[in-house]
């Protein structure tokens, strides 16, 4: 049986702060995130099986990003932990808002490092995950490829 690879496509609104950073990211400011999740795997081939013919069937794996990602940093500004912007992160939740704090720069790249291994963790055993799209912009992203990864 052939492997094959789907993908299922998320979005969401997140603000974050790049501390010590050169440039505007030094700035709280947000983006309008779209990721984009591929898993591979066999299709079910049992005929009995309610998912017979799936790899993951889409509402399975939308749990499992929404659940670890989107429901989480949707609408929440992160920034990382180990710095000063701790403070900020401080003020802004007694007033209310939705902080996350990392153990890393909160750029494109560590982000879907991050949720890579999240939803790594939580896929059925005969899953796996093949690559992550994060874009941030109209014409920037940052991409995990399992095959550079193992």
């Amino acid at each position: 049986m052939a492997n094959i690879r789907i993908t299922k496509q998320f979005s969401f609104e997140t603000g974050h702060a790049l501390y010590g950073y050169d440039g505007k990211c030094k700035n709280v400011h947000g983006h309008s995130y779209k990721l984009s999740v591929t898993v591979i795997g066999k299709p079910n081939q049992d005929k009995n099986h309610v998912k017979f013919g799936m790899v993951i069937d889409f509402t399975d794996l939308k749990r499992i990003v929404r659940e670890e990602i989107v429901d989480k940093f949707d609408h929440a500004t992160v920034f990382n932990g180990n710095t000063p912007h701790v403070e900020l992160a401080d003020e802004l939740k007694t007033r209310g808002h939705h902080v996350i704090l990392v153990d890393y720069q909160p750029t494109s790249e560590n982000m879907v490092i991050d949720f890579a291994s999240k939803i790594k963790s939580r896929l059925p055993e005969n899953i796996k995950l093949h690559s992550l799209r994060l874009q941030e912009t109209e014409t920037s992203y940052a991409e995990w490829y399992a095959s550079d990864n193992e």
